[in-house]
Protein backbone atom coordinates (compact mmCIF):
# COMPACT_ATOMS: atom_id res chain seq x y z
CA UNK A 1 0.00 0.00 0.00
CA UNK A 2 1.50 3.66 -0.50
CA UNK A 3 2.06 6.07 1.53
CA UNK A 4 -0.59 8.12 1.33
CA UNK A 5 -3.15 5.82 2.47
CA UNK A 6 -1.59 5.44 5.54
CA UNK A 7 -3.33 6.67 8.71
CA UNK A 8 -1.13 9.05 10.40
CA UNK A 9 -1.41 10.01 13.94
CA UNK A 10 -0.78 12.85 15.68
CA UNK A 11 -0.48 13.37 19.85
CA UNK A 12 -2.61 16.49 21.18
CA UNK A 13 -0.24 17.55 24.09
CA UNK A 14 -1.66 20.70 25.47
CA UNK A 15 -2.38 20.01 29.09
CA UNK A 16 -0.15 21.19 32.00
CA UNK A 17 1.10 18.10 34.15
CA UNK A 18 -1.82 15.79 32.76
CA UNK A 19 -0.38 12.61 35.01
CA UNK A 20 -0.91 14.98 37.93
CA UNK A 21 -4.13 17.21 37.23
CA UNK A 22 -6.17 14.07 34.81
CA UNK A 23 -9.16 14.18 36.96
CA UNK A 24 -9.44 17.96 37.67
CA UNK A 25 -9.51 18.30 34.19
CA UNK A 26 -12.12 16.44 34.12
CA UNK A 27 -14.24 17.22 36.57
CA UNK A 28 -14.16 20.82 35.25
CA UNK A 29 -14.85 19.75 31.95
CA UNK A 30 -17.89 17.53 32.54
CA UNK A 31 -19.50 19.85 34.60
CA UNK A 32 -18.90 22.24 32.03
CA UNK A 33 -20.53 20.28 29.18
CA UNK A 34 -23.56 19.65 31.25
CA UNK A 35 -23.80 23.28 32.24
CA UNK A 36 -23.29 23.72 28.53
CA UNK A 37 -26.58 21.61 27.15
CA UNK A 38 -28.33 22.31 30.19
CA UNK A 39 -28.23 26.13 30.26
CA UNK A 40 -28.82 26.96 25.84
CA UNK A 41 -30.89 24.14 25.43
CA UNK A 42 -33.31 25.68 28.02
CA UNK A 43 -33.86 28.83 26.33
CA UNK A 44 -33.69 27.48 23.18
CA UNK A 45 -36.93 25.19 24.22
CA UNK A 46 -38.28 28.52 25.63
CA UNK A 47 -38.00 30.38 22.47
CA UNK A 48 -39.67 27.31 20.54
CA UNK A 49 -42.29 26.86 23.08
CA UNK A 50 -43.65 30.46 23.30
CA UNK A 51 -44.93 32.14 20.52
CA UNK A 52 -44.75 36.17 21.72
CA UNK A 53 -40.85 35.07 21.30
CA UNK A 54 -41.05 33.68 17.34
CA UNK A 55 -39.67 36.92 16.18
CA UNK A 56 -36.30 37.43 14.36
CA UNK A 57 -34.30 38.67 16.86
CA UNK A 58 -34.90 35.54 19.20
CA UNK A 59 -34.51 33.09 16.58
CA UNK A 60 -31.36 34.80 15.99
CA UNK A 61 -30.71 34.14 19.62
CA UNK A 62 -32.02 30.28 19.24
CA UNK A 63 -29.58 29.86 16.39
CA UNK A 64 -26.85 31.28 18.49
CA UNK A 65 -27.23 29.60 21.39
CA UNK A 66 -27.53 26.02 19.30
CA UNK A 67 -24.11 27.07 18.10
CA UNK A 68 -22.62 26.55 21.52
CA UNK A 69 -24.45 23.36 22.26
CA UNK A 70 -23.52 22.35 18.89
CA UNK A 71 -19.65 23.36 20.30
CA UNK A 72 -19.83 21.65 23.40
CA UNK A 73 -20.06 18.23 21.06
CA UNK A 74 -15.97 19.05 21.15
CA UNK A 75 -15.63 18.45 24.92
CA UNK A 76 -16.63 15.17 24.23
CA UNK A 77 -13.35 14.54 22.21
CA UNK A 78 -11.42 16.32 25.33
CA UNK A 79 -13.47 14.50 27.73
CA UNK A 80 -11.57 11.12 26.03
CA UNK A 81 -8.37 9.63 27.58
CA UNK A 82 -6.63 8.81 24.85
CA UNK A 83 -5.24 11.95 23.39
CA UNK A 84 -3.60 10.52 20.57
CA UNK A 85 -6.21 11.12 17.09
CA UNK A 86 -5.40 10.91 13.08
CA UNK A 87 -4.74 13.66 11.10
CA UNK A 88 -7.64 13.72 9.34
CA UNK A 89 -9.72 13.58 12.33
CA UNK A 90 -7.98 16.20 13.61
CA UNK A 91 -8.73 18.54 10.66
CA UNK A 92 -12.23 17.63 10.78
CA UNK A 93 -12.97 18.62 14.45
CA UNK A 94 -10.54 21.77 13.30
CA UNK A 95 -13.46 22.14 10.80
CA UNK A 96 -15.89 22.06 12.81
CA UNK A 97 -15.02 24.65 15.82
CA UNK A 98 -13.88 27.08 13.35
CA UNK A 99 -17.47 26.82 11.37
CA UNK A 100 -18.77 27.29 14.21
CA UNK A 101 -16.84 30.30 15.19
CA UNK A 102 -17.23 31.95 11.90
CA UNK A 103 -21.34 31.35 11.70
CA UNK A 104 -21.15 32.82 15.61
CA UNK A 105 -19.99 36.30 14.21
CA UNK A 106 -22.38 36.01 11.38
CA UNK A 107 -25.22 35.39 13.52
CA UNK A 108 -24.11 38.70 15.47
CA UNK A 109 -24.36 40.74 12.34
CA UNK A 110 -27.72 39.49 11.52
CA UNK A 111 -28.77 40.07 15.14
CA UNK A 112 -27.31 43.73 14.65
CA UNK A 113 -29.20 44.29 11.61
CA UNK A 114 -32.17 43.13 12.68
CA UNK A 115 -32.02 45.89 15.35
CA UNK A 116 -31.09 48.40 13.17
CA UNK A 117 -34.34 48.08 11.07
CA UNK A 118 -36.22 47.33 14.06
CA UNK A 119 -34.83 50.84 15.58
CA UNK A 120 -34.07 52.92 12.59
CA UNK A 121 -36.51 51.88 10.07
CA UNK A 122 -39.31 50.85 11.84
CA UNK A 123 -42.33 51.11 9.14
CA UNK A 124 -40.17 48.92 6.55
CA UNK A 125 -39.55 46.32 9.42
CA UNK A 126 -42.14 43.81 8.57
CA UNK A 127 -41.64 43.56 4.46
CA UNK A 128 -37.37 43.21 5.12
CA UNK A 129 -37.71 41.33 8.36
CA UNK A 130 -39.87 38.30 6.56
CA UNK A 131 -39.51 35.11 7.12
CA UNK A 132 -37.70 34.32 3.97
CA UNK A 133 -34.99 36.54 4.32
CA UNK A 134 -34.76 35.32 8.20
CA UNK A 135 -34.07 31.94 6.51
CA UNK A 136 -31.37 33.36 3.95
CA UNK A 137 -29.25 35.01 6.56
CA UNK A 138 -29.17 31.73 8.73
CA UNK A 139 -28.44 29.45 6.17
CA UNK A 140 -25.63 32.11 5.20
CA UNK A 141 -24.42 32.14 8.68
CA UNK A 142 -24.04 28.41 8.70
CA UNK A 143 -23.21 27.80 5.19
CA UNK A 144 -20.90 30.80 4.15
CA UNK A 145 -17.90 29.15 6.79
CA UNK A 146 -18.75 25.73 5.99
CA UNK A 147 -18.16 26.31 2.52
CA UNK A 148 -14.76 29.04 3.04
CA UNK A 149 -13.47 26.71 5.56
CA UNK A 150 -13.69 23.61 3.12
CA UNK A 151 -10.31 24.66 1.17
CA UNK A 152 -8.12 24.88 3.43
CA UNK A 153 -9.16 21.68 5.50
CA UNK A 154 -9.73 20.08 1.77
CA UNK A 155 -5.70 21.23 0.57
CA UNK A 156 -4.48 19.87 3.99
CA UNK A 157 -5.98 16.40 3.93
CA UNK A 158 -3.33 15.27 1.64
CA UNK A 159 -0.67 16.80 3.13
CA UNK A 160 3.20 14.86 4.31
CA UNK A 161 3.61 15.77 8.06
CA UNK A 162 7.04 16.59 9.74
CA UNK A 163 6.29 16.76 13.57
CA UNK A 164 3.26 14.56 15.26
CA UNK A 165 2.69 16.67 18.18
CA UNK A 166 1.52 19.76 19.35
CA UNK A 167 0.37 21.52 22.47
CA UNK A 168 -3.28 22.11 22.36
CA UNK A 169 -5.98 20.59 24.24
CA UNK A 170 -8.04 20.76 20.46
CA UNK A 171 -7.22 21.00 17.04
CA UNK A 172 -6.98 24.00 15.49
CA UNK A 173 -5.07 26.24 12.91
CA UNK A 174 -1.52 25.21 14.73
CA UNK A 175 -1.83 21.90 13.04
CA UNK A 176 -1.06 23.19 9.85
CA UNK A 177 2.80 24.06 11.42
CA UNK A 178 3.50 20.49 11.68
CA UNK A 179 3.55 20.40 7.94
CA UNK A 180 7.00 19.58 6.19
CA UNK A 181 6.04 22.13 3.73
CA UNK A 182 4.88 25.37 5.34
CA UNK A 183 2.23 26.47 2.29
CA UNK A 184 2.74 30.64 1.88
CA UNK A 185 -0.74 30.56 -0.36
CA UNK A 186 -2.44 28.36 2.58
CA UNK A 187 -1.44 31.62 5.34
CA UNK A 188 -2.59 33.85 3.18
CA UNK A 189 -6.37 32.38 2.28
CA UNK A 190 -6.43 31.57 6.81
CA UNK A 191 -5.86 35.66 6.85
CA UNK A 192 -8.50 36.10 4.20
CA UNK A 193 -11.14 33.69 5.65
CA UNK A 194 -10.28 35.69 9.13
CA UNK A 195 -10.90 38.77 7.63
CA UNK A 196 -13.89 37.70 6.18
CA UNK A 197 -15.59 35.44 9.22
CA UNK A 198 -14.20 37.89 12.02
CA UNK A 199 -13.06 41.27 11.09
CA UNK A 200 -15.80 42.27 8.68
CA UNK A 201 -18.79 41.00 10.78
CA UNK A 202 -17.15 42.78 13.61
CA UNK A 203 -16.95 45.92 11.97
CA UNK A 204 -20.62 45.58 10.12
CA UNK A 205 -22.15 45.15 14.04
CA UNK A 206 -19.83 48.27 14.95
CA UNK A 207 -21.31 50.20 11.80
CA UNK A 208 -24.86 49.52 12.81
CA UNK A 209 -24.85 50.15 16.43
CA UNK A 210 -23.08 53.66 15.85
CA UNK A 211 -26.26 54.14 13.53
CA UNK A 212 -28.63 52.93 16.19
CA UNK A 213 -27.18 54.92 18.90
CA UNK A 214 -26.70 58.41 16.76
CA UNK A 215 -30.78 58.00 16.26
CA UNK A 216 -31.76 57.08 19.29
CA UNK A 217 -29.38 59.92 20.84
CA UNK A 218 -31.60 62.23 18.70
CA UNK A 219 -35.24 60.79 20.19
CA UNK A 220 -36.81 60.67 23.43
CA UNK A 221 -35.40 58.76 26.38
CA UNK A 222 -38.20 55.72 26.71
CA UNK A 223 -36.72 55.15 22.60
CA UNK A 224 -32.93 55.25 24.36
CA UNK A 225 -34.03 52.91 26.81
CA UNK A 226 -35.36 50.24 24.65
CA UNK A 227 -32.80 50.26 22.47
CA UNK A 228 -30.12 49.57 24.81
CA UNK A 229 -32.37 46.87 26.60
CA UNK A 230 -32.06 44.73 23.76
CA UNK A 231 -28.52 45.94 21.54
CA UNK A 232 -26.89 46.13 25.11
CA UNK A 233 -26.91 42.02 24.88
CA UNK A 234 -25.61 41.70 22.04
CA UNK A 235 -22.98 44.12 22.09
CA UNK A 236 -21.74 42.79 25.49
CA UNK A 237 -21.35 38.72 23.56
CA UNK A 238 -19.66 40.60 20.69
CA UNK A 239 -17.05 41.87 22.46
CA UNK A 240 -16.64 38.85 23.99
CA UNK A 241 -16.31 36.48 21.52
CA UNK A 242 -14.36 38.85 19.36
CA UNK A 243 -11.66 39.55 21.61
CA UNK A 244 -11.16 35.87 22.70
CA UNK A 245 -11.76 34.60 19.51
CA UNK A 246 -9.60 37.14 17.16
CA UNK A 247 -6.37 36.25 20.52
CA UNK A 248 -7.28 32.85 19.46
CA UNK A 249 -6.36 32.78 15.99
CA UNK A 250 -3.77 34.88 15.92
CA UNK A 251 -1.80 33.44 18.39
CA UNK A 252 -2.41 30.06 16.75
CA UNK A 253 -1.13 31.39 13.52
CA UNK A 254 2.10 33.07 15.50
CA UNK A 255 4.93 30.57 15.50
CA UNK A 256 6.33 32.19 18.46
CA UNK A 257 6.47 30.05 21.55
CA UNK A 258 3.93 30.90 24.28
CA UNK A 259 4.27 29.10 27.81
CA UNK A 260 1.77 26.12 27.65
CA UNK A 261 -0.14 27.45 30.80
CA UNK A 262 -1.04 30.50 28.78
CA UNK A 263 -2.24 28.36 25.57
CA UNK A 264 -4.46 25.91 28.05
CA UNK A 265 -5.77 28.99 29.62
CA UNK A 266 -6.71 30.51 26.79
CA UNK A 267 -8.00 26.89 25.28
CA UNK A 268 -10.12 27.08 27.74
CA UNK A 269 -11.90 30.35 27.91
CA UNK A 270 -13.07 29.81 24.26
CA UNK A 271 -14.07 26.36 25.01
CA UNK A 272 -15.85 27.04 27.77
CA UNK A 273 -15.73 30.09 29.03
CA UNK A 274 -18.57 31.59 25.85
CA UNK A 275 -20.89 29.12 25.37
CA UNK A 276 -21.75 29.14 29.51
CA UNK A 277 -21.46 32.94 28.97
CA UNK A 278 -24.36 33.61 26.04
CA UNK A 279 -27.24 32.15 28.20
CA UNK A 280 -26.63 33.78 30.91
CA UNK A 281 -26.26 37.46 29.40
CA UNK A 282 -29.43 36.37 26.85
CA UNK A 283 -31.43 34.94 29.68
CA UNK A 284 -30.84 37.75 32.28
CA UNK A 285 -30.96 40.98 29.88
CA UNK A 286 -33.15 40.27 27.68
CA UNK A 287 -36.93 40.94 29.55
CA UNK A 288 -38.93 38.54 27.64
CA UNK A 289 -36.62 35.70 27.75
CA UNK A 290 -36.33 36.24 31.53
CA UNK A 291 -39.80 36.56 32.13
CA UNK A 292 -40.00 33.11 30.68
CA UNK A 293 -37.08 31.98 32.52
CA UNK A 294 -38.47 33.23 35.85
CA UNK A 295 -41.73 31.29 35.45
CA UNK A 296 -39.64 28.30 34.28
CA UNK A 297 -37.85 27.60 37.19
CA UNK A 298 -40.43 28.66 39.77
CA UNK A 299 -42.82 25.93 38.25
CA UNK A 300 -39.31 23.41 38.28
CA UNK A 301 -38.58 24.73 41.98
CA UNK A 302 -42.15 24.40 42.83
CA UNK A 303 -43.04 21.83 45.18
Amino acid sequence: MEDRFNITYITIDGYVEMHIYRYLYFVIMFTAYILIICCNSTIVCLIVIHKNLHEPMYIFIAALLMNSVLYSTILTDVLSETKIMSYLACLFQLYIIYTLGGSEFLLLAAMSYDRYVSICKPLQYPTIMTKTNICILLVVAWILPAGQLAVPIGLSADVELCEFSFKEIVCNTAVFNLQCEKSSLLKIYNMIAFLNLLILPVLFVLFTYIRIFIITYRSGREVRRKAAQTCLPHLIVLINFSCFGSFYVLLDQMETEFPQIMRLIMSLQVLLYHPLFNPIIYGLKMKEIYQHLRKFVKMFLKP
